[in-house]
């Protein structure tokens, strides 16, 4: 794994609040040295601990001490001050709006590395790895859905769901909150959010039944 220094000035304390989350973002830009340029722009007030270019490089941003400002407006398991106690890592993508495509297996390779490095040093439970889009489901969703959650769930980074059983209509929002999901965020964004991350091949905001017995398994892994 390549790391190359690149500070962000966009950055301040933790406030005493301790490292308990690791939260993973695409850039969402047309070109990674966009991406790191706005990173770097006092004026964008934006930063992440980490950004991973496609190639496999790791561009150092904020020291894990310090707050970067990678969340925003976010939520997570009754905390709304997400940046203060996560590490935030970008991923160099255009994402959505500029031609989302598969994340490379260099990237990737160099993200399960850090990612093991980052849990293995604030030990960051399995259930606190998360995507932008499950702590700000309302208007984010990054890293998206041909993001590789299983395949770095079964490396040791992150939760996937157990077997379960098909909880029914009625319990949707509760596993959601259980788990951590905003219940103040409309459910069908919540759905999709949690869709995004578990249930790839089909995002569309529905709390089917497979979408309700993921979320079932995926609650009783974590309890």
């Amino acid at each position: 794994m390549k790391i190359v220094e690149r500070p962000s000035p966009n950055q301040d304390a933790r406030g005493g609040v301790g490292v308990d989350m690791l939260v993973l973002h695409y850039t969402g830009m047309v070109s990674g040295a966009a991406a790191l340029a706005r990173l770097c722009d006092p004026a964008a007030k934006v930063s992440a601990h980490y950004t991973i270019d496609e190639d496999g490089t790791v561009y150092a941003m904020v020291p894990e001490a310090q707050r970067a400002w990678h969340a925003g407006l976010s939520f997570w398991a009754g905390a709304r001050d997400v940046n203060a106690r996560s590490i935030g890592i970008e991923l160099v993508n255009p994402g959505h709006e500029f031609g989302y495509r598969p994340f490379p297996m260099a990237q990737i390779g160099a993200l399960a590395a850090l990612c093991r490095q980052i849990l293995n040093r604030h030990f960051i439970p399995a259930w606190r790895v998360l995507g932008h889009s499950d702590v700000a489901p309302a208007r984010k969703d990054d890293p998206g859905e041909l993001f590789p959650w299983e395949k770095l769930a079964g490396e040791g980074i992150g939760l996937w769901p157990a077997p379960g059983g098909d909880p029914g209509d009625a319990a949707v929002p509760a596993l959601l909150a259980r788990y951590g999901y905003d219940p103040d965020v409309p459910l069908e964004k919540s759905v999709t959010a949690f869709q995004r991350h578990f249930r790839p091949s089909r995002v569309d905001g529905i709390a089917d039944r497979e979408t309700r017995t993921m979320l079932s398994g995926l609650v009783a892994a974590y309890e």
